[in-house]
């Protein structure tokens, strides 16, 4: 039989089980970097505008991989609590009327990222198609 203490839900548990947010942002963020790091060797140097791309290319690939290592390493950390102990909370302030706007507005965000991420994923889809890839 599991131990009561053990299996009951814990804000490091919530922390952990949620670190998978970013870590899987920061893939899609370093991804994200790889293509345009790839079109950047499809420019044509010798065309001024395909230089003013390079420069913008390389400097997004740039701030993308500092995005991706960070989100990784927040996605680390909220995984590393998964043992913290569980503190006493003031259920008062969190069902507060804050409380539920605060989290209110995280959930609208992940139905908009969610939606987003489905529109995109078509378009990109049939980008790959085209480019004679098979879709993922």
């Amino acid at each position: 039989m599991a131990d009561d203490a053990y299996d009951a839900p814990t804000c490091g548990k919530g922390l952990a089980e949620h670190s998978h947010l970013p870590a899987k942002l920061g893939e899609l963020t370093a991804a994200v970097a790889d293509v345009l790091e790839l079109h950047m060797t499809a420019l044509d140097m010798s065309d001024e505008r395909s230089r003013k791309e390079h420069a913008a290319y390389r400097h997004l690939v740039s701030e993308h991989r500092k995005t991706a290592a960070e989100l990784r390493a927040i996605a680390d950390e909220m995984a590393s609590y998964r043992s913290l102990p569980m503190g006493r909370h003031n259920m008062a302030i969190m069902a507060n009327p804050d409380s539920v706007r605060v989290f209110a507005k995280f959930v609208r965000l992940e139905g908009e990222l969610s939606a987003l991420l489905r529109d995109r994923l078509e378009r990109d889809r049939a980008m790959l198609r085209e480019m004679g890839g098979s879709p993922a």
